[in-house]
C-alpha cells in the first residue's frame, strides 16, 4: 500500500430501519453473544460462506507465499482447499496476501496479492481431499491496467480488496491502492467506475488532506453502500459510508465512524459495519474492535471489544462470523 494506508490492508446492521412492528428484530446488545469458533488461521482477511453453509476464509499467509483458501467445518476446524497463494512481508514490514473472496456464477472469485483476480471451482471439495494450487487457477491480472490509468488524484498504487455483484451480474471491486471501485463486467471487461474522495484531515498532524481508503461494498439493488478507512493520522469518527449510483455517482451516506473495514446488508433491513479498531501511539489498538448497527439517524455498537476484526458474515437470521488478524474466527449470535 502507499504511505500512511492502514497495515491491515497491507496485509490484510444491522442497520435496522426502526418503524413500528420491526422493533421486536433489534436485539439490546446484552441478548448477543460472541463465542470462539476457529482459530490458528494465518492473517484471515475475508470470510464467505457457500449454498451448504460452511465458512470459508482466506488467510492471507505469514509472508512465505503460503496464502490458502480454507474450508471451516462446523467444529471449528480448517481444511485447506487451495494453498500457495503469494504472501510476502513488504516495505514497512506490511503483510501482502490474500484479501476477500466472493462465491457467484457458480465458482470461487478470490482477490490476490497485486491485484490479481483467481477463479477456483470449488464445488466438489470435500474436507480430507488433497488441495488444490493457486498457480494452477485462471488469473486475471489487473495490476498494470489500474497503475496506468489517468486518475486525478493518482496515488500510483492498486490494491483491489473487496468485491460485490451488482447490475447485471457485473463484478465491482474496492480497490484500497487507488482508491477507486473497479467494474468488470460478466464479459471480462474492465473498467474505472467510481473514484471516493479524501477529506480535510480534522487532526493537526498528518498531511492538510487525508486519502479515504474503501474497504467493503454491497449492492442493494438501487445504489452500491461503500465504507472506508481513512489513511494517516487514521482519525477517529470521521471514516464515512458512501453511496454510489448506477451511474458512478459518488455522496455521503453516513459519516462519523472509525476505520472502516467492511460493510453487510442483513436478512433485516440495514447494514453492519465493523470497525477495525482505534488507532494510537503503536498501531491499532488491541481489542478496539467493534459491529455497528446503522440506521437512518446514525449507528450504535452491537458488538464491542473485538481484537482487530477483518470481515464479517451472516449465516441466518441469527448468526454471524467475524474474523480476525490474531488468527480467530468467532461466531456471533442473538
Amino acid at each position: 500500500m502507499m504511505n500512511f494506508k492502514s497495515p491491515l490492508l497491507g496485509s490484510l446492521v444491522a442497520a435496522f430501519l426502526l418503524t413500528g412492528c420491526e422493533d421486536h428484530r433489534i436485539p439490546a446488545v446484552q441478548t448477543i453473544q460472541v463465542t470462539p469458533f476457529a482459530s490458528g488461521l494465518a492473517g484471515p482477511i475475508g470470510l464467505e460462506k457457500d449454498a451448504g453453509g460452511h465458512i470459508w476464509v482466506a488467510e492471507a499467509g505469514s509472508g512465505q507465499n503460503d496464502g490458502r483458501i480454507s474450508m471451516l467445518t462446523p467444529d471449528g476446524k480448517a481444511h485447506p482447499v487451495i494453498t500457495g497463494f503469494d504472501s510476502e512481508v513488504i516495505m514497512g514490514g506490511e503483510l501482502n496476501g490474500l484479501n476477500h473472496i466472493l462465491f457467484a456464477d457458480g465458482v470461487l472469485y478470490i482477490l490476490g496479492a497485486h491485484s490479481k483476480l483467481y477463479k477456483a471451482n470449488v464445488v466438489g471439495f470435500k474436507p480430507g481431499d488433497t488441495p488444490m494450487l493457486a498457480k494452477d487457477l485462471p488469473v486475471e491480472d489487473m495490476q498494470q491496467f489500474i497503475l496506468d490509468y489517468n486518475f486525478a488524484q493518482d496515488t500510483q498504487d492498486t490494491h483491489l480488496y473487496n468485491m460485490t455483484v451488482g447490475p447485471n451480474g457485473d463484478l465491482y471491486f474496492t480497490d484500497a491502492g487507488a482508491n477507486a471501485l473497479i467494474r468488470r463486467t460478466k464479459a471480462g471487461v474492465w473498467s474505472v467506475f467510481a473514484v471516493i474522495p479524501g477529506i480535510t484531515n480534522p487532526t493537526p498532524v498528518g498531511p492538510p488532506f487525508v486519502e479515504s481508503v474503501p474497504t467493503g461494498i454491497v449492492f442493494d439493488g438501487q445504489k452500491f453502500l461503500v465504507s472506508t478507512l481513512l489513511g494517516f493520522p487514521f482519525p477517529a469518527n470521521a471514516s464515512i459510508i458512501y453511496q454510489v449510483d448506477q451511474a458512478g455517482a459518488v455522496s455521503v451516506y453516513q459519516g462519523g465512524f472509525t476505520s472502516l473495514v467492511d460493510i453487510n446488508l442483513t436478512t433485516d433491513p440495514g447494514a453492519l459495519v465493523v470497525q477495525h479498531g482505534v488507532f494510537g501511539a503503536m498501531g491499532f489498538a488491541p481489542n478496539t474492535g467493534q459491529i455497528r448497527r446503522v440506521a437512518n439517524n446514525g449507528s450504535s455498537v452491537a458488538v464491542d471489544g473485538l481484537n482487530l476484526p477483518t470481515d464479517l458474515v451472516q449465516m441466518d437470521a441469527h448468526t454471524y462470523y467475524v474474523s480476525g488478524l490474531d488468527g480467530n474466527v468467532q461466531k456471533v449470535t442473538y
